[in-house]
C-alpha cells in the first residue's frame, strides 16, 4: 500500500501537516478547500458565493492533478459555519457536480480556519 501526494499550484498549499490530497488503491482523498486564493493564500472577498466558487476552483485543480474530474466524484463533505447561507452554497456546488450526484454530507460548524464561511472535501475514484 503506498500513498501518492497529489499537489497543484491550482489550489491553495497546505497550511498545516497535510497534503492538498492522497491517491490510494485507486481512490483519491482530497483535504478540505476553503477559499482560499492558490497565488496569495489569502480568503476571497464578497461572501459565501465568491468563497463557494473558489472552494470548487480549487477542488476542480486538486482533481485535475490527480487526474480526475467531478464526474469521478463519489462523496464529499460540505462543512458550513451557517446553514442560512446553505442553499447559496448548494446551487453554485449544483453547477459542479454531474449525474448522478455524489452522495454529500453537510455539518455545520463553529469556525473554519482563516475565517473561511464554507470548506468541501471530496472522495474520487480514479478513471481505469
Amino acid at each position: 500500500m503506498t500513498r501518492e501526494a497529489i499537489s497543484t499550484t491550482g489550489a491553495p498549499a497546505a497550511i498545516g501537516p497535510y497534503s492538498q490530497a492522497i491517491a490510494i488503491d485507486g481512490f483519491v482523498f482530497s483535504a478540505g478547500q476553503a477559499a482560499l486564493d492558490p497565488a496569495t493564500g489569502v480568503l476571497v472577498d464578497g461572501g459565501i458565493e465568491p468563497e463557494t466558487e473558489r472552494v470548487m476552483a480549487n477542488l476542480t485543480a486538486v482533481l485535475d492533478a490527480a487526474g480526475c474530474g467531478w464526474s469521478d466524484v463519489v462523496k464529499t463533505t460540505i462543512f458550513i459555519i451557517d446553514m442560512a447561507e446553505f442553499g447559496a452554497v448548494n446551487s453554485i456546488y449544483g453547477r459542479f457536480v454531474s449525474d448522478p450526484p455524489p452522495a454529500r454530507s453537510t455539518v455545520a460548524v463553529a469556525a473554519l480556519p482563516k475565517g473561511a464561511r464554507v470548506e468541501i472535501e471530496v472522495v474520487a475514484r480514479r478513471p481505469v
